[in-house]
């Protein structure tokens, strides 16, 4: 599995942004996709993951604020984030498990994009 973010940017507190993940190879449909986030001098940490029947879960940093999404047809994971604070400022990494369980630790995501810049200011 290849995957491949877009969308980060730089965006003032207050406002919105959506990230995206394209994903090539076989087996998407039923592997549990996450984004991850890693500030600088931070440990990288879960933000939210969604599993292959549509079970998401979510840190609590970003409850309410941020939409993991996923449609299989076309093989592509979405982050929609608003209400954005200086605090979400990250890369931002897609992820996908081997398997149909989801992880709350990097350690069970075999699958890594080369991630996409969040600033939030």
């Amino acid at each position: 599995v290849q995957l491949v973010e877009s969308g980060g940017g730089s965006v003032q507190a207050g406002g919105s942004l959506t990230l995206s993940c394209s994903a090539s190879g076989v087996g998407f449909n039923r592997y549990c996709m996450a984004w991850f986030r890693q500030a600088p001098g931070k440990e990288r940490e879960k933000v939210t993951s969604i599993d292959g029947d549509g079970f998401t879960t979510y840190a609590d940093s970003a409850k309410g604020r941020f939409t993991i999404s996923r449609n299989h047809g076309r093989q592509g994971l979405w982050l929609q984030m608003s209400s954005l604070k200086p605090e979400d400022t990250a890369m931002y990494f897609c992820a996908a498990a081997g398997g149909r369980a989801c992880y709350p630790s990097e350690s069970g995501y075999n699958y890594w994009g080369q991630g996409t810049q969040v600033t939030v200011s």
